[in-house]
């Protein structure tokens, strides 16, 4: 028997056929659309109901990339450089920590039955950390844990507003919005695994806990910082500039050391020079 998808108003609709010659799943191209007409995953019981050959084909077939319509328009510098910066510093603290975390930005991402969406910048724990082009939800067998947006102008409530909403009811553990035009930071967490509407998360010295990362997180003049314990997590161009001034320190110390060398090897020399003289002055006044 062979699964075949019709597309009708409403939604998409399986059944099953053996009629002789069926029409393939992956010929079909077996894609949702949202009522705005964008692509969706399948839900998950159509999911389960697929082989192992025809998820890899609805996963090839779902598009790696995001419309403009879907998402807010540029914003230019202080938008990439306000989620380029966190993404830096945490590629680098959970690589030397040794943890499996997964960390992507602007990456599209499918829930079962849902409206595709692209994060400014996402986390989902336990997983391998390697390329991919998209999140497909019932693929990778978990959804996202942590979500930051950036908002710099525009539609604030579709960061402030409906993505509290959405990102609640979608199950995501954590939700940070920086909103670096008002230099404000706003965090929301789901209180337990079954809530569908987040609890705000009260700052402690300016400083909002992420239970998820196992960080706190704060702005910092026109920067979001993270902190473990007490260290601040460096950014990559920061922490570029501190092996250079490392490396330029050790250096110089090194070269200070070999002209320290130099010298003494030539004082040594002289003070052999010398001792060599008067040993041969004293053998002359000994005759």
């Amino acid at each position: 028997m062979a699964l075949v998808w019709l597309e009708r108003p409403g939604g998409l609709e399986r059944r099953l056929t053996a009629a002789a010659g069926a029409v393939s799943l992956r010929e079909m191209l077996p894609i949702r659309r949202s009522p705005a007409g964008y692509p969706m995953a399948p839900s998950q019981p159509e999911w389960d109901a697929l082989t192992l050959e025809d998820r890899a084909a609805v996963v090839a077939a779902l598009p790696d990339e995001v419309t403009d319509a879907e998402m807010a328009p540029p914003e230019g510098d202080r938008h990439f450089k306000a989620k380029i910066g966190p993404l830096g510093a945490l590629r680098g603290f959970f690589a030397r920590q040794g943890r499996r975390v997964y960390l992507a930005a602007e990456l599209p991402i499918y829930y079962p039955s849902e409206p595709r969406f692209a994060p400014d910048l996402l986390a989902v724990l336990e997983v391998d950390d390697h390329d991919r082009d998209k999140w497909v939800v019932s693929q990778e067998g978990k959804g996202l844990d942590w979500v930051m947006e950036v908002h710099v102008g525009g539609d604030r409530k579709k960061d402030a507003e409906r993505n509290v909403a959405r990102y609640a009811r979608l199950g995501i553990g954590e939700y940070f919005l920086y909103d670096r035009a008002r230099g404000q930071l706003h965090a929301h967490r789901l209180a337990a695994p079954d809530a569908n509407s987040y609890t705000p998360i009260v700052p402690q010295h300016g400083r909002y806990e992420s239970r998820v990362l196992g960080l706190d997180v704060q702005v910092e003049r026109d920067r979001l910082r993270f902190h473990a314990g007490t260290a601040l997590l460096l950014e990559s161009e920061e922490l570029i500039a501190r092996l250079e001034t490392l490396l330029q320190d050790t250096q110089r110390r090194a070269e200070e050391e070999s002209r320290r060398a130099e010298e003494e090897s030539r004082r040594a020399e002289a003070a052999e020079a010398e001792l060599a003289q008067l040993r041969l002055e004293l053998e002359r006044l000994k005759k």
